[in-house]
Formats: C-alpha cells, structure tokens, sequence
C-alpha cells in the first residue's frame, strides 16, 4: 500500500534525503535554491530591519536609521546572527556553484551583494549601535572555518599518509 504525503504518521520522511533515491544533482539543486532563499531573506532584512526605520529626525533619532537599534543588546545579536546567515548562505552558494560556466561572474556578484549587504547595514545602524569588528568576524565565520577545516584535513592527511604508504624501495609485481 502507498502512503501519500501528509496522510500517515510519517509524513515527513516522505520529504527526507535518501542517498538511494535523490541524486547528488537534485540535491545540489534544492540545496541552492534554499540557501538563495536564506541570502534573499537576510539580506531584505538589512536593508529593511524589523520595526522599520525612522521616518524623520527627532532628537537624537535620525531619519533612516533602524528603529529597533534602540534596544542595543537585541539589535546587535539580530545584526551578528543574520549575518551569519547571509555570510553562510553565500558562502554555500559559492562552494556549490564552483566550476559552473559564468563562475567568475558569480563570484563577482556575490562580492558586490555582500558590500551592499554591508552598506546597507552601515546605512540603517546608528553609529552606537555597531561593533565593526564582530560584525566582521561573523561575516567572515563561515569562511573562516572551513579554511580551518581544510587545513585540519591536509594536516591529518599528510601525517597520516606518511606512515601508510610504502617505503621508497618497495616494488609491487
């Protein structure tokens, strides 16, 4: 008997990877449109931050900048976390879009979408409200650790495939 999605208890592995059924194509495919997704998403929230922006200038308030930079703390940790995800999210769209026809091009718009991202964040913050340095180092997060991830792997390999391989005067018949 076969089970439609969303009629039995386990509806949701319906929709789950299965190495045997989904080629590594599809999953490439699907994997990009979710992180474009996330990059659209994150980066509409930058240019448009949640409670909107002031209207005109009042006091110490300047028109365009972030309303809800008025509570420091949280504004701060929604800049550092949704870059993180915008940092993230071009990151894996770079990794997976690696030899593609156009890939310079790619890359070239990425750059220029993490500078807007950038400006666009410089533009509603009140100066007070950001700390260079650690918007910074999320944005560089993801990259970052996956450069030490490789490096990781390298070091591991090399020791590793010194001790297994066959001295130099070995001959295989």
């Amino acid at each position: 008997m076969v089970t439609l999605p969303g009629t039995g208890k386990n509806w949701i592995r319906y929709f789950q990877y299965e190495e045997k059924r989904d080629t590594p194509t599809d999953t490439r495919n699907i994997i990009l449109i979710v992180f474009a997704l996330v990059a659209a998403v994150t980066f509409q929230a930058a240019v448009n931050p949640p409670g909107g922006v002031w209207q005109q200038n009042e006091g110490d308030k300047k028109a365009g900048e972030a309303i809800y930079a008025l509570d420091k703390k949280a504004y701060y940790v929604f800049l550092i976390f949704n870059t993180l995800a915008f940092s993230n999210s071009i990151f894996i769209i770079l990794s997976l879009t690696y030899k593609f026809p156009f890939h310079l091009e790619i890359w070239a718009a990425s750059v220029s979408m993490c500078v807007s991202y950038g400006s666009a964040i410089f533009a509603v913050s009140p100066k007070a409200a950001i700390r260079l340095r650690y918007v910074l180092i999320a944005a560089a997060g993801p990259f970052a650790l996956r450069f030490l991830v490789l490096m990781f792997n390298l070091f591991l390999r090399k020791r590793f495939v010194k001790d297994t391989q066959p001295p130099p005067d070995f001959v295989q018949n």
